[in-house]
């Protein structure tokens, strides 16, 4: 799990105590990478009874061009910005230059937090 809340460290580089163990809004949650491959969901409980989708794995993306938007099939991530492991890894996040049926995209939704892959052309 990843450290959520405050740093244990001041401004100034002294330390700071804690005062109490983390609560469960406090608590962070493991990444979810989304991979290339046939679209499988999660669902996940978060705060203020609501639920995120996030997408464990998806081959489809909607891609705008000017005002329209088209439905198109993914085919590899090309490069990724964030870690250039994930492009080896076919990991998609917000960033990733992705390679599609309508050509290539570059990712501007986060999959692993909204479920789905928002994107634009890129030239």
């Amino acid at each position: 799990m990843k450290d959520q809340g405050r740093s244990p460290r001041k401004r100034t580089g002294g330390r700071r105590r804690p005062n109490h163990k983390k609560k469960k809004h406090e608590l962070g949650k493991d990444t979810v990478e989304t991979q290339v491959g046939e679209q499988r969901l999660k669902t996940v409980d978060s705060r203020g009874n609501t639920q995120k989708v996030r997408a464990v794995k998806t081959n489809v993306a909607s891609i705008a061009d000017g005002a329209e938007t088209i439905e198109a099939t993914i085919e590899n991530v090309v490069e990724n910005p964030s870690n250039p492991n994930y492009a080896r890894r076919n990991i998609i996040t917000k960033g990733a230059i992705l390679e599609t049926s309508e050509g290539r995209a570059r990712v501007t939704s986060r999959p692993g937090q909204q479920g789905q892959v928002n994107a634009v052309l890129v030239e």
